[in-house]
């Protein structure tokens, strides 16, 4: 499992139709998590990938330092999926997504990873799976980091 998380000061979801756009997720002060699901990844990739966002110390202290947490400061997370995280570019011109997961797996390991964020006492909005989505965010700092559940970086 792969996850992109951007600290952000506000950030919003909505899913794009025919009839305009819909708001399914805002957020302020917290995390904006795009999420991809592979093949092998199971409950534990989604523990882990919650565990870790949950307890980041990116935000900072009294003293400008990053050492607080997403729960220190009463943050929310706005949890996309994005199975383009494992996309393979490195041959042609047109990305493979063979890596990642099938949308039923994908799904179920999407909402796990929501449920487990909100076990740690957070505030969790999300997107639609399987739609089309417009994210707008403002990344604070910018901090972005990138985390991998199999640890490859």
């Amino acid at each position: 499992m792969r996850a992109v998380i951007q600290k952000v000061t506000h950030a919003q979801v909505d899913t794009v139709g025919n009839d305009g756009c819909d708001t399914v997720g805002k957020i302020s002060n917290g995390f904006m998590i795009l999420l991809g699901v592979t093949h092998g990844d199971t409950e534990a990739d989604a523990r882990y990938i919650a565990d870790k966002a949950a307890n980041l110390r990116i935000f900072e202290d009294e003293d400008g330092k990053l050492n607080l947490s997403l729960k220190d400061v009463g943050g929310s997370v706005l949890l996309v999926s994005q199975f383009t995280l494992y996309a393979d570019a490195r041959s042609g011109r047109r990305p493979s997504f063979s890596h990642a997961a099938p949308p039923a797996q994908a799904e179920a390991l999407y909402r796990l990873t929501a449920e487990y964020l909100r076990e740690h006492g957070l505030t969790v909005e999300t997107g639609r799976f399987q739609t089309h989505m417009q994210v707008t965010l403002c990344n604070d700092g910018p901090v972005t980091l990138l985390l991998d559940s199999q640890k490859l970086f």
